[in-house]
């Protein structure tokens, strides 16, 4: 066979041997790895290998892990936003339906672009001062990150007093406490109220008012540990503006011997008329 000399270009003959002229045969590279034809490009891989050494493994994880972080937060964010927020339930007013230390998740959508309807337990922003005044919390060394958890969506929102509460009564309805077999009337009609306490009979409070447009009259299911728009009177009549309320709670999220979608019991309203 000829050999290649590294010095030329042209293929050199061997002897044959006495007598015997040597055969010219052409001479072939060897095929690269893959089948590629000589003299074609190396592939774009192989290049970059040979360039440089291969990625580190821990850092292609710790980008997947990042990327995933970021996706979740925006997701968390934007849902907050737009859809649901977190509330923790400090108090014993609406138990049983809620009980201490329960959180829920809140429907944004209610009251727009859904509107509300009687019965819907629904969380406020206590701006005619029902509340008494808190303190204001302590920098600590974990407080910018719970900010910033809070400000995304993954933990509750303490910044601002709230309240959760049902409706009553809707604009322009007539709620009255009590008939004569001691049940809350709207627009003329009784309510068996599935969603009240059952460990104590309420405390009768009387009133008779009409809901204004934009407002609601809002009750606590624990009536004899509630101070709603009874206690409120005087206070802007006792009613809640629309404008303040948040949303609409959806579900109990925890604990999780607590998940439950919350109930408006329709049909302890179906028979009450449309105000007016």
């Amino acid at each position: 066979m000829p050999e290649i000399d590294p010095g030329s270009s042209e293929p050199q003959q061997t002897s044959a041997g006495p007598g015997r002229h040597a055969a010219h045969e052409p001479v072939s590279e060897v095929p690269a790895p893959g089948g590629s034809e000589p003299g074609s490009p190396a592939p774009a891989g192989a290049r970059r290998q040979e360039k440089g050494s291969p990625r580190n493994p821990f850092l292609l994880w710790l980008k997947e892990i990042a990327t995933v972080v970021v996706i979740a937060v925006v997701l968390s964010f934007l849902i907050k936003t737009f859809l649901f927020r977190a509330f923790y339930i400090p108090s014993e007013s609406m138990v049983n339906t809620l009980d201490i230390n329960d959180r829920i998740f809140v429907n944004l959508l209610v009251p727009e672009p859904f509107a509300l309807e009687r019965g819907d337990v629904v969380v406020f922003k206590d701006t005619k001062g029902w509340l008494p005044p808190t303190p204001q919390k302590a920098d600590g060394p974990f407080s910018a990150v719970e900010d910033g958890l809070t400000f995304v969506g993954l933990l509750p929102d303490n910044s601002e007093q709230h309240l959760v509460k049902r409706v009553i009564g809707l604009p322009g309805d007539h709620v009255i406490c009590c008939d004569a077999g001691g049940k809350i009337t709207v627009n003329g009609a009784g309510l068996d109220e599935a969603y009240v306490n059952p460990a104590e009979v309420p405390a009768v409070r009387t009133f008779d008012v009409v809901v204004p447009q934009g407002k609601v009259w809002v009750m606590g299911d624990n009536r004899n540990h509630s101070a709603d728009s009874r206690a409120h009177t005087d206070t802007n009549g006792g009613f809640v503006d629309i404008a303040d309320i948040e949303g609409k709670a959806a579900v109990i999220a925890w604990p999780m011997n607590r998940w439950a979608a919350l109930n408006n019991y329709p049909d302890v309203f179906k028979n009450v008329p449309s105000a007016g």
